[in-house]
């Protein structure tokens, strides 16, 4: 456990060094705050939930580019090596990087807490649907995290890794979309199942949902385990 930490904090520390995070950080929060009075001003409702929607679309496309070097950069400069004949086990490396990638997940959604806070100030909010939907954004982007960390243990290529995180995302992401053009019953809940945005829409509804819960935790483990076993190959 202490090493996973360290290698936690390190990874924090490093995604907070580069000029690139701290970007999309800055990018990230006032996209939220434009969308936020918007959506307040239009909908006359003390509820996040639509800004949930916007968090999870937003996560779409940031979340392969802050994971894109985790493995990628190891393995191009060399360090991958030093890193692996360490005293530190593979388990150990793939949890400490996926925790503190998820970390500056959870620093950017708690950013977003003063949303609920005017919400609480001005109206009577919906507590456990907003817990809810804040727990479904956060299962769903680290659902995304794992992906992208398992994409960037695939190459030494930090473009290749973000492209092919994309795809795996998008089509994660997206396949609610094919389901109108769907005519089997079976294929359809199949496809169904497989997105993420039928799952995160039960929370962000204010459902506690235990098959969507066991949806991204499944999704997350399968993914870091594969992880696990790519980096041990080390080309």
């Amino acid at each position: 456990m202490k090493n996973t930490l360290a290698i936690a904090l390190k990874e924090l520390s490093g995604t907070f060094k580069s000029s690139k995070a701290t970007i999309i950080l800055v990018i990230t929060i006032s996209v939220f705050n434009v969308f936020f009075y918007m959506i307040i001003d239009q909908n006359r409702e003390a509820a996040l939930r639509d800004m949930f929607k916007l968090m999870e679309f937003m996560f779409v496309f940031i979340i392969p580019i802050l994971t894109m070097e985790i493995f990628a950069e190891e393995k191009r400069s060399g360090t991958i090596e030093f890193l692996m004949t360490s005293p530190i086990t593979n388990t150990a490396i793939v949890f400490g990087k996926y925790l503190g990638s998820l970390a500056f997940i959870f620093i950017l959604l708690a950013l977003t807490g003063v949303y609920y806070g005017i919400l609480e100030y001005f109206g009577s909010p919906d507590r456990t649907a907003t817990l809810a939907g804040y727990l479904g954004i956060y299962l769903e982007g680290a659902l995304f995290v794992a992906i992208g960390l398992l994409t960037s243990s695939w190459t030494r290529n930090q473009l290749i890794a973000a492209i092919t995180s994309y795809v795996i995302i998008f089509a994660l992401y997206f396949s609610i979309t094919f389901v109108k053009q769907l005519e089997g019953q079976a294929m359809l809940e199949v496809i169904k199942y497989i997105g993420v945005w039928n799952h995160a829409d039960h929370f962000f509804t204010g459902l506690f949902d235990i098959s969507s819960l066991i949806y991204f935790l499944s999704g997350i483990g399968l993914c870091l385990f594969l992880t696990r076993i790519s980096i041990e190959n080390r080309l």
